[in-house]
């Protein structure tokens, strides 16, 4: 459950209460008793950001690297790489 945020614009109270997502917004301030509660807009208290638990963790051997296997052509294991032949060298020196 989301946690909201709100704001009396009678008496400037603000508080946070835990509700459903489906809850209907509060309206009454528990400070002054007014009907004049609004919601605030916020920020999560948490960020989503890198490759994801669910990607990384329960996955074993070529299945760990999913974003790299998909046709850029870079893999995190570096397999794809280009070495030079030995061919080349013995080319070169002639």
């Amino acid at each position: 459950m989301p946690i909201y945020e709100y704001v009396c614009s009678a008496c400037g109270h603000t508080l946070e209460k835990l509700q459903k997502v489906s809850d209907p917004p509060l309206v009454e301030c528990p400070h002054c008793n007014e009907m004049a509660l609004q919601k605030l807009v916020s920020a999560a208290g948490f960020r989503l950001k890198g490759g994801g638990w669910y990607e990384t963790d329960f996955k074993t051997g070529n299945k760990k690297n999913v974003t790299g296997s998909g046709g850029t052509g870079s893999s995190s294991t570096g397999k794809d790489e280009k070495k030079p032949a030995a061919s080349d060298k013995k080319s070169s020196s002639d």
